[in-house]
């Protein structure tokens, strides 16, 4: 059948296997079939650590190229300016509204101690001894390294994040075009890094069903349950941006609701079927056009360009994936910690626009939790399930795309939104 082509069907199906086979084990197998699943798990790890050496030279990578190409389209004119600063508060909002609604909805529902232990269980422990957050003012020193290579190595990604941005600003204000060589080179590796994770996930079958193998030896099937939390977690928060980004296409951009959810309608529609920006754009440039009354200019520009550099539920569902996996290992982050995972946030959402979702994924979830000090052992089990959440993300970030554009509309002369030619349909 076609859809059990698909990597995200093949690795949800491999979760669930090793989940009852490690149970099947556990219950019926004996000593020698425990020892089995465990030397069979050792192979989840050592595809784990394959994904795990490709995050810190990823960010690095992306995120110079990805701040160029902020200022290259930046550069634009006034009109590109104004959007990109539109971008940048509503990613903000994003990560903050993340934070508060997530730890809330978990207040309420909270993760219940046998299944946290039940995802934990084939998933390392953090480390005992652990370092807190540091000070304000140790923090506010750490965010230069005075050793970028040392920060890369023990895994301090906010100051690698710092690092990168510094760096890919200043090759863009080298004269001559000097710079651009160098940016090339960050591309490349970029692109290299890109092709190893490729590989790496194409056995991502196996890997995961080694890792379920193990949860499944020591929890039986008792982690299905708390996947089901995750995903109902995660999806909540890609909805409640979603309902923002509606809410500002009405109260700032000034659209009558009605016209709103006609235009909206077909471009939806293609995001739940495709989950992908990039298919819905023609879609969204037309309805944005037809519907909205958008000058072509306008929409021909912004929306193109939030689909290059904008993803408006990345740090939203990001951060909520990293709250769900500190909540599990009862770790709860310190003021600073969240300040700096937003940063971080903030960085992979312009640096991941245009990765393939599995990839996309892994280095943008990964350095968050890094951030806040939580191990990325529970990932690939989360990755295997992330399809349901993935709708959502879709769903909010075409939402985001076109709200943005009427807003920026309403400021431009020739725009009949900006001089209130609209129905109250």
């Amino acid at each position: 059948m076609k859809f059990l082509k698909s990597l995200s069907v093949q690795v949800l199906i491999a979760l669930a296997a090793g989940l009852v086979v490690g149970a099947a084990a556990a219950a019926y197998g004996g000593p020698d079939a425990t020892r089995a699943i465990e030397s069979v798990e050792a192979l989840g790890g050592l595809w784990l650590n394959a994904l795990r050496m490709t995050v810190v030279p990823l960010i690095f990578a992306v995120l110079v190229t990805g701040i160029a190409q902020v200022s290259d389209a930046a550069a634009t004119g006034r009109l590109a300016v104004r959007a990109v600063l539109w971008f940048t508060g509503l990613l903000v909002l994003s990560a903050v509204t993340s934070i508060l609604v997530t730890n809330g909805v978990l207040a309420l529902w909270p993760v219940s101690e046998a299944a946290s232990a039940a995802l934990r269980a084939g998933a390392q422990a953090p480390p005992a001894g652990a370092p807190t957050a540091p000070d304000f003012a140790a923090w506010v020193r750490s965010l230069a390294p005075s050793n970028p290579i040392k920060a890369a190595s023990e895994d301090a990604v906010l100051p690698v994040v710092v690092f990168a941005v510094f760096t890919g600003f200043a090759l863009t204000r080298l004269p001559d075009g000097r710079g651009r060589a160098l940016i090339d080179v960050f591309q490349a590796l970029g692109e290299a890094m890109i092709v190893v994770v490729r590989w790496v996930l194409a056995v991502a079958p196996v890997g995961v069903f080694a890792l379920g193998l193990g949860v499944g030896l020591r929890a039986g099937v008792g982690a299905a349950g708390v996947l089901g939390q995750y995903i109902v977690t995660a999806a909540f928060a890609g909805l409640v941006i979603t309902v923002i980004g509606y809410g500002l296409a009405i109260t700032v951009g000034r659209v009558p609701l009605g016209r709103w959810a006609r235009a909206t309608a077909p471009v939806l529609a293609t995001a739940f079927a495709t989950q992908s920006s990039l298919a819905c754009l023609p879609a969204m440039i037309e309805r944005s056009r037809d519907d909205l009354g958008i000058p072509p200019r306008i929409a021909g520009l912004v929306l193109p360009l939030a689909v290059a550099i904008f993803r408006f539920t990345s740090p939203a569902v990001n951060l909520a994936v990293c709250v769900f996996v500190a909540k599990v290992y009862g770790i709860e982050p310190t003021a600073l910690q969240y300040a700096g995972a937003v940063l971080v946030a903030l960085a992979v959402a312009v640096g991941s626009v245009g990765l393939p979702g599995q990839v996309s994924f892994i280095v943008s979830v990964a350095p968050i939790c890094l951030a806040l000090g939580l191990p990325i052992d529970l990932l690939p089990i989360l990755l295997a399930v992330e399809v349901a959440p993935d709708i959502f993300r879709t769903l909010g970030n075409v939402t985001g795309d076109m709200a943005v554009t009427a807003i920026v509309a309403r400021g431009e002369p020739a725009s009949p939104v900006a001089m209130g030619e609209v129905d109250g349909a």
